[in-house]
């Protein structure tokens, strides 16, 4: 997610640029031919073009809210998580005479939100963050479930005994929550909570099983992959072919033009098709970039911070002082 007011020209120039390139050579190649070799047969009707290019912005735009859909449904999805991750806390220390105990709860907790976001980071054949201008921008910002290993997380929060079992298994937060539940029919076994209070509690696991289900159904479908190829034929074909078209349109400039440019406006259809053309890729570009919003991109949903200032947040409800601190920006970049 990114913190600052916006991104940079530079930053968003650099990132785009290798889309820059090949629109320079696009533009260059159809121009030259048209001025220097009089290739005038290689102009097509800007009618042809504009209806291509209505067409791709049509469908451009769809993905791109489409995208940021899937992105803010994951906000929401971790906002509730957050909330009921508090409510959780607050029911283990209160209804729970044994500090212990809750404390074993809570912390299970903080491992199961662990595990989860670790999790969400594991990578997909689909996603975009292995392509060359996302992976070089990586370098801005830090992905902190690449720079230590789960395990060394999770003992943090469980026995070592339990985490050895935790990484044996597949899906690691789903056995953490049956953990949690295991523990929690033995304490109502033992009557360390009544039936009311154990139903409360169950019903909040349940509640983290849903959060956990509607994550790992934005991580484990993509956006449909049917619309991401006919979107980039669209965009790719239309900034194909604008320069064609734009040739006699440049072209006419010169029956009222006088001085050193008369004769030499077709030459500006290389700077205006790069213009028009990276809008089309740029916009393309972005809404690859918020279409996964786990995967550890710079727009991601920041799942490791506002898993950081939740633990401080309840280490803070056990009246703890040893705590972790806050995660830290990197260029306006955190996750």
């Amino acid at each position: 997610m990114h913190t600052g007011r916006s991104y940079k020209l530079s930053e968003f120039l650099m990132w785009t640029r290798r889309n820059i390139f090949w629109l320079l050579i696009l533009g260059i190649i159809p121009t030259a031919l048209y001025q220097l070799f009089a290739l005038k047969w290689l102009a097509i009707p800007f009618t042809v073009v504009a209806l291509l290019g209505t067409a791709t912005a049509f469908i451009v735009g769809f993905r791109n809210q489409e995208t940021y859909n899937r992105t803010w449904e994951a906000r929401q999805i971790w906002g509730a998580t957050m909330s009921d991750s508090r409510s959780w806390a607050i029911m283990c220390r209160d209804f729970l005479a044994d500090g212990d105990r809750s404390r074993e709860l809570i912390y299970r907790h903080l491992a199961w939100l662990t595990s989860l976001r670790y999790q969400l980071r594991t990578a997909r054949n689909w996603e975009n963050l292995t392509k060359a201008y996302n992976q070089e921008f990586t370098q801005y910002y830090s992905i902190p479930e690449k720079e230590s290993p789960l395990e060394q997380e999770l003992i943090k929060y469980i026995p070592s005994s339990e985490v050895n079992h935790i990484l044996s298994t597949r899906n690691k937060a789903t056995q953490l929550l049956s953990m949690q539940s295991i523990t929690l029919k033995k304490l109502h076994q033992e009557g360390a909570i009544d039936e009311f209070k154990f139903l409360d509690m169950h019903n909040a696991l349940m509640n983290f099983s849903g959060h956990q289900g509607k994550s790992e159904r934005i991580k484990n479908f993509p956006y449909p992959r049917q619309h991401v190829t006919i979107n980039g034929i669209f965009v790719k074909l239309f900034c194909f072919l604008l320069p064609f078209g734009l040739l006699q349109e440049f072209d006419k400039l010169n029956e009222g033009m006088t001085g050193f440019l008369q004769g030499k406006m077709v030459w500006l259809v290389i700077p205006f098709s790069i213009l028009i053309s990276w809008v089309f890729t740029s916009l393309e570009q972005v809404g690859e970039s918020t279409e996964n919003p786990f995967e550890g991109g710079a727009n991601d949903v920041p799942i490791s911070q506002m898993s950081r200032t939740l633990e401080i947040d309840i280490r803070e409800m056990l009246s703890e002082t040893d705590l972790p601190s806050l995660l830290e920006s990197r260029n306006n970049i955190i996750l």
